[in-house]
């Protein structure tokens, strides 16, 4: 029944619909029943029988708030609603006399409704319900640190006799019969690709309770998570398209729990997986969610030692350091200190550090695990190989770029003779030494580094793998640095519809795909196409990663400082304080994130005038820096800078100065010479003694900034061109 005559049935009931407000919720009163006309009739009988205390709301409220009340309404005997001699069976009997007379004419199509009513109503691919041709026993599932095993075949519980065994042919026969018989009944549709199926949601539930009634559900349960535990792969990228497709039925599964200790091995596995997609596909709520069932019943049927318990923790481990410390801990004691395992754990424990800004302890743990697997596994081994990179991944976090620089290339090298120079980790390794030349301004050699990694990631991975979309992104932004708009704005497009294709338009990936997109578009003034596309960015990252996300707050950071930048400062600073909350709340008053925020605010205050406030967060920002990020980060520099931009605007020129000096100095000494930070620092410096008055010393450090900017960036750099103009305007001021 389409929406219109739904609507009628509707109106013909309870009479004309007038009101806006009824005419919404009969949209979703005949939507919730998926246009069913029995249950229409059903239920706009039940609600005229039972008004003025029942209202077409207060039935969909019923009706949503669990299968138990669906059952209750559907089952409702109308026999008592004897004005309405359209009402006399409820859905529940109706659906009974078919589904009867379908059991006595083709018990095998019962058979096949009675499993499908297991899996989500849409997108049931004929591959889960044709008839297995083999036995196959509990599966064992691999962690994500082992190959994964080649998907097999379904097999029912018991062994077939030879007479049992039909021919494919025979088979597929029957197959099309029960479809055919299904169809007829109204009970499944057939998608347009011929291949996947869908029923009605009161079907699956009629059926579910039928099966309940005759003490049959465990039975085809446990012929549904055998099947679907079969027939989902791991999370790995070459099986993302498959799990796409089945994970609303491994979601179904997740409210399925069978009582079966065997059975239940299965089940676990089938959440494990879902997991580790849900993972590697950056859902983090959704990993959660599944991983902590697979390990509270992993637990309960193998103990807490054992390696699928193990896996299962350290999948919650993810957001848990609790978690991760104890599987280090029980690996130690059970497999050795040196076993890869272990240092894998080890390895987790250490990058869980890294992410909340523990520099300190993930060094000291990412040094043992190196020298660890150096030992144990020998240079080339691609776990000590991962070690190294991830030890270089916590110098470059602290601003190292010297040491995470020997040890990326170190490991890039090494990469090439045992790998290849096309290996997938070959190229990470690439990418990560790109990602630290960028960060000391040697833009060009990153360039030629990132436009090689793209290259050989298309051709290898393809054009639409993560992998290959990361480098477009970095390719990009290395562009916007340069000055590059149109070319930056050209491949960050590219990058983002590619991966609403692929992976999603809610993918995380995506999102930063949009969201470098949209800083380019507001550097370059473009601010209602900015506008737009960040706020689609937060919506879409507080629906799908939740509100207090990191990534969400990244993207509320982002728009703040677009409204700073076009003068929206009411707009700006509420989003900054929002996002400085959180963050206290979420990761700590110290973490990086948090500074951040809190130097962002500083800026919006600075730029209204309000110095003091924008004085008295940046000294916290600063000395909270240089307290957990060391004096020299250039997180730290750039937090000094700020202040010193805040004394130079109160007219406190010597401690402004004092700041600057120290800064460049040390610029200079960490970054080099002619980082573009460092030139920041030196241009602001002249800017200080040109309000002084202190010309001669002003030239000289503007002259110099300008000529290294033309070697090194370019002669339109945004940098270069700034301070061109404030040398102009120090011209002016002296009347030259």
């Amino acid at each position: 029944m389409n929406r219109a005559d739904a609507f009628t049935l509707v109106e013909k009931k309870l009479g004309t619909l007038d009101k806006q407000d009824d005419i919404k919720t009969a949209e979703s009163l005949v939507k919730t029943l998926e246009y069913m006309p029995l249950a229409i009739v059903q239920a706009t009988a039940y609600i005229a029988h039972r008004a003025p205390r029942c209202s077409m709301q207060q039935y969909v409220d019923k009706f949503t708030q669990s299968d138990q009340k669906k059952a209750t309404l559907l089952d409702y005997e109308a026999g008592q609603l004897r004005r309405d001699r359209e009402a006399k069976n409820s859905i529940i009997i109706t659906w009974q006399i078919s589904f009867d007379h379908i059991r006595q004419t083709t018990p095998s199509a019962a058979d096949l409704l009675s499993l499908m009513s297991f899996y989500d109503r849409q997108g049931i691919p004929e591959s889960l319900l044709q008839s297995p041709d083999k036995k196959e026993g509990p599966t064992s599932i691999p962690n994500r640190h082992q190959r994964s095993p080649a998907l097999h075949g379904w097999a029912s519980d018991q062994e077939p006799s030879d007479e049992d065994v039909e021919s494919d042919s025979s088979m597929d026969n029957q197959f099309e019969k029960d479809v055919s018989t299904l169809r007829d009944y109204s009970f499944i549709s057939i998608v347009k690709d011929g291949k996947t199926f869908e029923m009605h949601n009161l079907v699956q539930l009629a059926t579910r309770q039928w099966l309940e009634a005759e003490g049959r559900q465990e039975q085809w349960k446990s012929q549904f998570i055998r099947r679907l535990d079969a027939r989902l792969p791991t999370g790995a990228y070459e099986n993302w398209a498959i799990c796409r497709a089945l994970l609303p039925h491994a979601v179904s599964a997740k409210a399925q729990r069978p009582k079966d200790r065997v059975l239940l091995k299965a089940w676990t596995s089938i959440l494990y997986k879902a997991a580790w997609y849900f993972e590697i596909t950056g859902q983090g709520p959704e990993t959660q969610i599944m991983a902590e069932d697979a390990m509270k019943y992993r637990i309960k049927i193998f103990g807490r030692t054992h390696e699928e318990s193990l896996a299962a923790i350290e999948m919650v481990g993810q957001v848990s350091e609790k978690l991760f410390m104890e599987v280090m801990e029980t690996r130690k004691q059970k497999l050795g200190p040196d076993h890869p395992l272990t240092l894998i754990s080890m390895g987790s424990l250490a990058w869980t550090y890294r992410n909340q800004g523990r520099w300190e302890e993930a060094e000291k743990l990412g040094v043992e695990v190196m020298e660890m697997s150096k030992q144990k596994l020998g240079p080339g081994h691609p776990s000590m190989l991962g070690s190294m990179n991830n030890l270089a991944s916590t110098y470059r976090n602290q601003g190292r770029w010297k040491e995470a620089e020997k040890l990326f290339m170190e490991v890039m090298e090494m990469s090439k003779q045992k790998l290849g120079p096309d290996h997938p980790d070959t190229l990470g390794s690439m990418n990560n030494l790109a990602s630290t030349l960028w960060n000391q301004g040697r833009l060009e050699e990153a360039e030629k580094l990132e436009v090689e990694v793209i290259e050989t990631r298309k051709l290898k991975l393809g054009p639409d793998h993560p992998d290959t979309l990361g480098s477009m992104n970095n390719l990009a932004l290395t562009y916007g640095h340069q000055g590059r708009w149109e070319e930056a704005e050209k491949l960050f497009m590219e990058a983002m519809e590619i991966s609403k294709q692929k992976l999603g338009p809610d993918h995380p990936l995506t999102l930063i795909s949009m969201n470098n997109l949209a800083s380019t578009y507001s550097v370059q003034g473009r601010w209602k196409e900015a506008d737009k596309l960040k706020l689609e960015v937060i919506e879409i990252s507080k629906q799908k990663l939740g509100p207090d996300h990191p990534n969400t707050l990244t993207s509320m950071a982002n728009l703040a400082l677009m409204y700073s930048n076009q003068g929206r400062w009411e707009e700006a600073e509420k989003l900054e304080v929002e996002v400085i909350e959180t963050r206290k709340l979420k990761l700590g008053p110290d973490h990086p994130d948090t500074l951040t925020s809190m130097a962002n605010l500083a800026s919006t205050y600075r730029n209204q005038g309000r110095w003091e406030e924008a004085g008295k967060l940046e000294v916290e920002v600063m000395e909270t820096r240089k307290q957990k990020l060391r004096p020299d980060h250039p997180n730290t520099l750039t937090s000094m800078a700020n202040l010193a931009l805040t004394y130079r605007n109160q007219g406190r020129w010597e401690e402004a100065e004092k700041l600057e000096v120290e800064m460049m100095e040390m610029s200079k000494q960490k970054l080099g010479p002619d980082h573009p930070n460092t030139l920041t620092s030196m241009a602001n410096l002249a800017s200080t003694y040109s309000f002084q008055g202190r010309w001669e010393e002003a030239e000289k450090l503007f002259m110099e900034v300008i000529e290294t900017c033309k070697q090194k960036l370019g002669p339109d750099h945004p940098s270069m061109l700034g301070s061109m103009n404030n040398l102009a305007s120090m011209y002016s001021v002296q009347g030259r």
